[in-house]
């Protein structure tokens, strides 16, 4: 023993706790793969907070010297921070019914409120958070699906965080704690892992409506799986507490089970249309000086609305084609209830809540290489304007 101390040689126990101290170590440590999706968020995020500063400053038109530090107070902004400050019974503090907007994100930021930091910061910090943990699991769920292709997990987040409304994975907005959710419960659910997908999706569907559409995908991928297990049925029936339980809520204070429908209703043209006079009304509102403001942001935005009903149809196709039925369901569902509005409008942040999109783009980008090039010429641009619209007060989507 002695002779092995005098040698240099380790002590076993000394050994011993080496190894266990660098497996704990690593356990903590991000790998690989969260490494270079971290690095994509964080170049992301530095980008977005220049052009928050930038933007108000270039584009001021007035006089007054603007505050670029509520430039991320646009929106949907107002009536999440009302939710998190007053809750759902105090009339309507920022101008629209808050019923329409569910508790999930407002829950957290006014939680994370309690540091003093303000709801607006508070709403960028778990967007923040929830951006990071999501893309994580956007390249773990882009690995699993397509194995063969190399690197495709990073691609697939790079083009996420640098989508041309990638603006809304950063600001106040729900689009990002959404996601946190819904790409861990996709995951679990292709594994075969329902219970974990159950409890995931009944996270999700306390964050937004759309949680309603992964509920009705998640059965669909049950009933199509190989890894279907009939034991694991009562769990899908988890994710519809949380939204009876908002539902039984509402109807306490403002006598309706729906009241959230009839807000949407009321402060924006959600009411039932049929598609095609949908597009009608989307079409004309493309198109200029047909809409009813006449305002050239507006028009913009619309034409972008209908581009991106092109590219989901598109996609639609492209998931039926491979079988992919509860994807299928997902993006359908989500189409469906868009295109039934009084005009197919956020129809382009909804996009990012489409993993098989961006999924999709990153196949392309790994078999077609020039294709990632034009992706990014094209996108980031698009992002800054889009950025910037948003920081100015501009309507976008």
């Amino acid at each position: 023993m002695f002779e092995r101390a005098a040698a240099g040689e380790p002590r076993p126990g000394r050994a011993r706790r080496a190894r266990v101290d660098g497996v704990w170590w690593q356990r903590w440590m991000p790998s690989a793969l969260g490494r270079e999706v971290l690095g994509w968020w964080l170049v992301s995020r530095v980008g977005l907070f220049v052009l928050s500063v930038s933007a108000p400053l270039l584009f001021n038109r007035g006089t007054d010297y603007p505050n670029v530090w509520r430039a991320w107070l646009q929106w949907d902004v107002w009536h999440l921070n009302a939710v998190a400050q007053y809750g759902y019974n105090h009339g309507e503090p920022s101008g629209a019914p808050l019923a329409a907007f569910f508790p999930g994100f407002p829950l957290l930021v006014h939680i994370v409120a309690y540091t003093g930091i303000g709801y607006v910061a508070s709403g960028i910090v778990v967007s923040a958070v929830a951006s990071a943990v999501a893309g994580a699991y956007l390249a773990r769920l882009a690995e699993y699906e397509f194995p063969e292709l190399k690197g495709i997990g990073p691609n697939a987040a790079m083009v996420w965080y640098g989508a041309p409304v990638g603006v809304f994975l950063a600001a106040g907005y729900t689009e990002s704690l959404f996601c946190a959710f819904a790409f861990p419960a996709w995951l679990a659910a292709r594994q075969g892992r329902w219970a974990r997908a159950a409890i995931f999706v009944a996270l999700a569907s306390t964050v937004r409506v759309s949680g309603l559409f992964l509920i009705f995908a998640l059965g669909v991928e049950f009933l199509t799986s190989k890894k279907r297990d009939w034991l694991s049925l009562p769990w899908l029936a988890l994710p519809l507490v949380p939204v009876l339980g908002f539902m039984a809520y509402l109807k306490q204070i403002h006598g309706s089970w729906f009241a959230w429908h009839e807000a949407q209703e009321k402060g924006w043209p959600r009411k039932f249309t049929w598609p095609w006079t949908a597009l009608q009304h989307t079409v004309e509102a493309a198109t200029k000086g047909r809409f009813p403001a006449d305002r050239t942001d507006w028009t913009w935005m619309f034409r972008a609305e209908l581009v991106a009903l092109v590219v989901c149809l598109l996609l639609l196709v492209w998931l039926v084609w491979r079988r992919s039925w509860g994807e299928s369901a997902w993006v359908a569902s989500t189409l469906g209830a868009f295109c039934t509005s009084y005009w197919v409008f956020s129809l382009t942040r909804a996009t990012l809540l489409l993993w098989p999109l961006w999924i999709g783009l990153a196949v392309l980008i790994k078999r077609k290489p020039w294709l990632g090039r034009f992706y990014l010429g094209l996108a980031i641009p698009l992002a800054a304007v889009w950025a910037a619209a948003f920081f100015t007060g501009r309507w976008s989507g």
